[in-house]
């Protein structure tokens, strides 16, 4: 993730009400890292909390999972839509609606890819095709040969 997309995701993160579960263990960790209650934690403000998350080292799958959902729920809407549109799936919002969606065959994945790749930044469709693969890589599989290459260093 870019710096940016970091922030984006943290910021999403602690506004996310159904991330109550994850934000409690991400302040337990800060709480053993400060050497603070975890009382003291809670009250925080938000911004403080988003960035003591950024410094966080490991996190368990849960929390970092949960971070690039609220990223993508928070800030990645129509990018999401604009795929799944072009994948002929309903969604809400870019959530998908039904429970027995069939897998995109490997021509609907490549026209999808084609549709959203000159309309939005690299690096946002990069870090979503990245996390669908880690959600289900039977289903979006054939993503991995259309992951952008990140800039080179």
């Amino acid at each position: 993730m870019t710096d940016t997309q970091q922030l984006a995701a943290s910021q999403a993160f602690w506004a996310d009400e159904g991330s109550y579960a994850e934000q409690a263990e991400v302040m337990g960790l800060i709480a053993r890292q400060l050497k603070f209650r975890p009382k003291s934690v809670v009250a925080l403000p938000v911004e403080k909390k988003v960035r003591l998350t950024l410094r966080m080292g490991a996190m368990s799958d849960a929390v970092a999972g949960r971070l690039l959902v609220s990223y993508h729920l928070g800030t990645q809407r129509l990018m999401m839509s604009a795929f799944l549109d072009a994948l002929g799936i309903k969604h809400g919002e870019g959530l998908i609606d039904e429970d027995e969606t069939p897998a995109p065959t490997p021509e609907q994945i490549d026209t999808a890819v084609a549709a959203v790749l000159p309309k939005f930044p690299v690096d946002d469709v990069r870090l979503y095709f990245q996390t669908l693969l880690l959600q289900d890589p039977d289903t979006w599989g054939r993503l991995a040969q259309h992951v952008p290459a990140p800039p080179a260093a």
